[in-house]
Formats: C-alpha cells, structure tokens, sequence
C-alpha cells in the first residue's frame, strides 16, 4: 500500500520574491491546480520508515476535496456552507466569534489564535462556564476532601498498611472554601491565557441578530453589533429540574447550589443516579450523612456498563448508608419550612400510581442538564432548537428549519447536546477551528472518553457491551469480552486497592476496539490509552505489543490487551502480518520490514519501489522549477520566446 499526500497550492504570499507579472505569467504556464495533487510521496512505504498505518475516517484522509472560500486575513480557508439566509456582510470586524467562554469555547478561541484567526468570545456570566465555576472543577475539589476522609475512616486499610491514625474530622466551611478557591484560580488561569494570546473578551449577553451578526452588551447598556467571518455557539447547560419539583436554593438543591456545601445534611435524598448523583453520594456518605437515591428506570446507574454498574454498585453504594427507590418518580418535592422536613412524593414509573412519601433534610435534583440556548436570537436566521438543542451536523455546523446548513454558524458543547462533557465540547471546538481554517475534521465521539470520580472511580470510553452487540446484529459481525482484574495488579495490591475491573468489548475477525470500561484506582487516568487507540483506529494486535512500566496501574491495560483473543491478525492498515524470520518459522505477529528491536529490514522490492516514487518526486520538483525560470524569463525579457 502506497502512502500519498494531497498537496493544494495557494497563490503565492505577499513576501515572494517573484515579482508579480512574473507570477501571472507563471501561474498561466502551469497547469490548474485549483483541485488538490495527488503525489505519491516520492514513494516512500509507511512500513520502510517504521510507522504503522493507521485507519483514518474518510473525511481526514489526504486528498478529500472539500469545498473552499477565501476569508479575511493571512488567505486562510474556510469551508464554504451550503446554504445562504439573508444578507451577509462583506467585511468584518473579527474571523471568529464565540459565544460563551466555557471549558468548549476557551479551547476554540486558544486554537483559533493558533492558527492565526482574530479572535473574540462572549461571556454574560464569568469565563470558564459550568465546567470551571459550578461542575467539574469545584466537584472535584469535593471529591478530593471526601477521598481523604475515606482513606482516614477506613480502620481495615489502615491497620492493612500498619497506620495508626486518630479520628478524622472536617470544616465545613474550609471544605467549601477549598472548592470555591479552585474554582477562582483555574477562571483566572484561563481569562489570563486568553488575554495574554490577544483573545479579545467581550462581557455581555450575545445574540445573533443575522448572518455572521451578533449583538452583545449588558442589561441597561446599550448593544455592541460586531460581524464575524465565523460563529461558534458554546453556551453550555444548566441543571434540569422535572416538572413538580420546587427548587429553594436551600432544602432542595442542584448541583449548583450543592457544590457551594453550605450545609450538610443528615439525610439527603438524591434524585438520579448518574454521573452527577453518585459523585455528590460520595461526597455526602464521607461527611457523614445517609443518601436516598430516587431512579426512574429499573436499576441504578443505568448510563453504565450494566457488568460495571453491578460491581459499582457492590462497592459504592451496598456498603455505605445508601438505601435507594427505583423505578419511581419524584411527582412533587416541597421544600422544607415552618419546622416540617422536605416531602417526596413518589409514583410509579410504569403505572402513574402513588408509591410512597419520603421525609428527608434536603433533596439534590441530579436529573441531568438542560442546553442553555434561550436568548441566542436562533428566530433570526430560522433555526428551530429540538428540545432545547441546537442541531448540527458532524461537523457542528448548525441546521436550520429546513434542512439546509446556515453559513459560517457552529454549535459546540451541551448546547448541541451530542456528549455533554467539558473535554468532548473542547475538542468539538478544536474541530471547527480546523474546519474554518482549511483542513477537514471530522471528531469521533466514540473516541472521547468519560469519567466518574467516585472512590474508586468509574470511567469508559465507545460502547458498552449491550451497544456492541445490538451493532454486531445489525452489520455481521461477532463480538468478544476481555477482562482483567485490579487484584491481579501489583500496584493497586500496593496501595491495599485490589477492588476494581477492566473490560474490552472487542472484534475478534480484526482487533477493533469497540468499548473499554474500566471501575478502580484511578480509572479516569487509565481509559486514555484506550481511548487513543480508538481514536487512531490502532488494532488490538498493535497495541498489545506496547511496553508499560512495571509496577504500574497501567499494566491493568496492559493484561487487557494482552488477553484478548483475535481470530486473524491484522494490522491496523489491514496488510497481511504473516512474515517469515530467518530460521523459516513464520511470525504472525511481525509487520512486513521490521524485525526484533524495532530496526528496519527493507527488502528489494521496497527499495525499488522508493527509488522509483523517488525520481518522480525529483522530476515534479524540476519541471515546477523550469516552469518558474520560464516564466520569470518572460518576465524580464518580453522579447525572449
């Protein structure tokens, strides 16, 4: 298989040295090279020069045409849109703006500076959005206090490590400072990252107001109308509250409020048992109080792996003061006043018929969140949100009412409501400034991994087992099972933290990692390696070759890979892995031109094949430079011919 590269050739910048009658006469010597080149690389195999090939989606491969415009600045590309609504301006004050200045839109706007653009982004609130100042940062500021009180409280595991330690206690206001003074630093980290690289930061409520036209300013000012070449929306979620449930700030809380610990109750009860409920449980059991858990559906944790969340659920909830209700609604919560505690009205899920009334200190709604798209001005270029969201495509650009792409308009993060995580809106954004710029991107969200931070933690990346085999059904193809456990691992029997399982759903026809999952010591930081390998579509025939330093929690990885069982091996590139050594025995494992230690053993053919793609590249670049002497001759002595 031969590597290519797809080469389109701008007009030339304004700094070169060939005058520019001269480049005129140049250009039209030349043949069209409107649509990219195809070149074949001088020839060069991806195997003779020690790299693995790697399945890339089609829309990343070299050489997929993509529609193009020229925008404002530097002759950088954009891609062009499909549809037009209304007038757009012609020149503009910015090449991009953001609305919104979470965790998603910081990461466009660093990027989009990166890569050249003027840049500006809008925050009616504070920077750092939900992640940074009410969700992931300060929760686990949380989680970090409630990971020590267990380790302290934890009689066995101490005596297991031949500590002796007094009875622990805790502040609860020096708890909750902890969590609000990390909130303030990562905000400024990231305000000053974003002045420091020349982000211009506008305060002030956005509204797009018609194509590429935002509007800005705060309640009672008067509204700022800047024009951009480029419009991203981040504007991020807030907490969803069903319907019956009244909210007080107080005695029924969201995540929100829960997150400032102004208190901490004696009996909560938790309505949800996501990623957001069992994280707040871990936090409560460990300061002491009892938890309730309210579920709709048949079992907790229902997002999970169902093999996961059973061993979830032996180890972080079974034995704590957690007792729970599932298959129930909360029909009505009334907060808690003139002496009486909180009331919980519970109903069948099924049947709409009263099952039970709970009285309780505090109730936390974790029913999961909502987009914040209300107020975008979405009217103005016939955009109709579908429950909230904002519809894009995959590659976030934003669909209007009929169907048809809305110029130069992006959506990324919870707003479009594709995974309402902080790090898949970051990436969704990165994404659209690669797009803007020229190059086509297309994210694969079943790469990007998740985390719950509980103790031990849970995280995941791609399908669970039921996803995968529902997806086998329907295409043809079967699927197998791996698993390793934490107790097999010297590490975590180290540090007396045996308790723990990972899990790969894989093909075994080809190697392809469909899901991994993993519950234990720091499974948020183990997933990675998984989720890389997702992304760079890496085979399990591949990675089950890659060292891990020993002893190390990465080792449980390690075993996984190592234990799967592939009918037919293959390399990620999908070339034959069958190579003969030198005694005659046959090594399936070996990539063709490699051999033990990673040095390169090219054989003749290959060479030949090189030397030859070689002298074609030699010869494009020869005949390129007699095209530009040509012309440059014209040039200088219009009488030459």
């Amino acid at each position: 298989m031969q590597s290519s590269l797809s080469v389109s050739f701008a007009a030339p910048s304004p700094r070169s040295r060939l005058p520019a009658g001269a480049a005129a006469a140049a250009a039209a010597e030349r043949p069209s090279l409107s649509a990219p080149i195809s070149l074949r690389f001088c020839g060069l195999r991806r195997e003779a020069l020690g790299f693995a090939p790697l399945r890339q989606p089609a829309s990343r491969r070299c050489g997929a045409p993509a529609p193009r415009v020229r925008v404002r600045g530097g002759g950088k590309v954009a891609s062009a849109s499909l549809s037009d609504n209304g007038s757009a301006p012609k020149s503009f004050d910015y090449d991009l703006v953001i609305i919104g200045a979470g965790v998603g839109g910081h990461g466009a706007a660093l990027h989009a500076v990166e890569k050249g653009l003027k840049t500006a982004i809008i925050e009616g609130d504070v920077v750092g959005g939900t992640c940074v100042n009410r969700g992931c940062v300060p929760s686990k500021a949380l989680l970090a206090v409630s990971g020590r009180m267990r380790e302290l409280q934890s009689d066995h595991h101490l005596k297991a490590l031949g500590l002796q330690v007094a009875a622990a206690g805790y502040d609860r206001q020096g708890v909750a400072d902890h969590a609000n003074n990390l909130a303030s630093k990562i905000r400024s980290n990231l305000t000053n990252s974003m002045k420091a690289l020349g982000v211009d930061i506008l305060t002030g409520i956005g509204t797009i107001v018609g194509p590429q036209k935002v509007k800005y300013g705060k309640v009672g000012f008067t509204d700022n109308v800047i024009t951009a070449k480029n419009i991203i929306i981040a504007t991020g979620s807030i907490p969803f509250v069903p319907k019956g449930i009244e909210v007080d700030g107080k005695t029924v809380i969201t995540s929100d409020h829960a997150l400032k610990l102004e208190s901490v109750p004696d009996w909560i009860a938790i309505v949800g048992s996501g990623y957001i409920g069992l994280e707040f449980s871990d936090v409560y059991t460990a300061l002491g109080s009892e938890v309730t858990f309210i579920e709709a559906l048949d079992q907790l944790m229902p997002g999970f792996d169902p093999e996961i969340g059973k061993l979830a659920q032996r180890v972080l909830i079974n034995p704590r003061k957690i007792d729970y209700h599932t298959g129930v609604f909360a029909s009505k919560i009334t907060p808690a006043k003139d002496g009486k505690p909180v009331m919980i009205e519970l109903i069948d899920a099924k049947t709409k018929e009263p099952k039970d009334t709970l009285e309780v200190d505090a109730a936390l709604i974790a029913t999961g969140r909502a987009p914040f798209t209300k107020g975008l001005g979405l009217e103005n270029i016939n955009v109709e949100t579908q429950r909230g969201f904002v519809p894009v495509d995959e590659r976030m650009r934003v669909i209007d009412a009929n169907g048809k792409l809305v110029p130069h308009l992006y959506c990324i993060g919870d707003a479009n409501g594709k995974m309402m995580l902080a790090h898949a809106a970051s990436a969704q954004g990165i994404s659209v400034v690669e797009q803007v710029t020229g190059k086509d991107n297309v994210l694969n969200h079943l790469s990007i991994p998740a985390a719950c931070f509980t103790h031990p933690e849970i995280s995941m990346v791609g399908l669970t087992e039921p996803q995968a085999r529902e997806k086998a059904q329907k295409e043809g193809f079967e699927v197998s099972v791996a698993k390793t456990s934490f107790k097999a691992n010297t590490k975590a029997l180290a540090e007396n933290e045996g308790e723990g399982l990972a899990k790969m759903i894989y093909r075994p026809d080809n190697g392809e990692i469909l899901g991994v999952h993993i519950f234990g010591l720091h499974a948020a930081d183990l997933i990675h390696e998984a989720s890389n390998a997702i992304a760079l579509g890496t085979s399990i025939n591949d990675i089950k070759f890659a060292v891990h330093a020993h002893p190390t929690l990465s080792e449980v990885l390690d075993e996984l890979f190592k234990s799967a069982k592939v009918n037919h091996p293959v390399t990620s590139s999908g070339d034959s892995t069958n190579c003969s050594n030198p005694d005659g025995t046959t090594d399936q494992h070996a990539k063709p031109g490699k051999i033990s230690g990673g040095f390169q053993d090219v054989s003749r053919q290959a060479r030949l094949e090189s030397s030859n793609m070689f002298l074609d590249c030699v010869i494009y670049c020869i005949s390129e430079m007699l095209i530009f002497i040509k012309a440059s001759l014209r040039h200088f002595f219009p009488k030459l011919h």
